[in-house]
């Protein structure tokens, strides 16, 4: 299975303070990856730095995406090659829908006009995935969306964008147990819909009970400490990160 993401020794600060000190990933195509770590390990970081962020200056390393070098390639760039990252606290944008936001990025994701008819058929069924009501299209861009809304409303980007690679951070994040499972069930829908990859970055694993999981990752003070299989979550969830911390 060829690699789909291939990250070298990765090095990046953030306002002049290095966070990430020498960072390797690799994700194949359909694999579901997990990264963990304590509070200020770098998780958001690594996210960021992926998906291109201005804000996190890369400073030594490279990134391989499809095997194209996207280290200094502008964040419009990585979504067009098929790159999706969820936010923790996603962003309120008046003036624009939901579903025009949708259909402009879609329509800049595959370089092609989609016609309105085909458009409103696929989101209403993304939507009916997410229990989410249809009028939720014409609204603005997560104005007065709830925490549960603005998630999903994440996760229905996710699924008619269809990118190649999502990385999902924190998306369970404040979530209760119904809206957890909700978003679970979409994310879900993602893994069966194509050869897509996932990075999950949480603290929580409820998002994680009905994911196949393949590779279970944890970073610690800017460093990968281990990698292991979806057995490892168990383990974190056993005794949290005591036994990395030394490493």
């Amino acid at each position: 299975m060829a690699d789909l993401l291939n990250v070298k020794n990765l090095q990046v600060k953030v306002e002049e303070k290095e966070i990430l000190h020498g960072v390797d990933l690799t994700v194949n195509r359909g694999e579901t990856h997990v990264l963990m770590g304590p509070n200020g390990a770098g998780k958001s970081t690594l996210g960021n730095a992926l998906m291109g962020n201005p804000q996190y200056q890369i400073v030594g390393g490279q990134i391989l995406f499809n095997g194209q070098d996207i280290t200094t390639e502008p964040t419009d760039q990585r979504a067009k090659l098929g790159m999706f990252l969820s936010f923790q606290n996603p962003l309120e944008v008046p003036g624009i829908t939901l579903g025009n936001f949708i259909r402009s990025a879609l329509q800049q994701r595959t370089g092609k006009h989609i016609r309105l008819w085909d458009f409103k058929k696929e989101m209403k069924r993304a939507m009916e995935v997410l229990d989410m009501d249809p009028s939720y299209a014409d609204r603005d861009l997560n104005v007065g969306f709830s925490g549960g809304e603005k998630k999903k409303a994440e996760i229905l980007q996710l699924l008619m964008l269809k990118p190649s690679l999502a990385i999902l951070d924190e998306t369970d994040s404040g979530l209760d147990v119904d809206a957890v499972r909700t978003v679970s069930k979409g994310v879900e829908e993602y893994q069966k819909s194509m050869d897509g990859a996932l990075i999950i970055i949480t603290h929580s694993t409820r998002i994680l009970e009905s994911l196949k999981v393949d590779k279970t990752h944890v970073l610690v003070s800017g460093q990968m400490k281990a990698e292991g299989d979806a057995s490892m979550v168990d383990r974190i969830n056993e005794n949290g990160f005591v036994d990395f911390l030394n490493k």
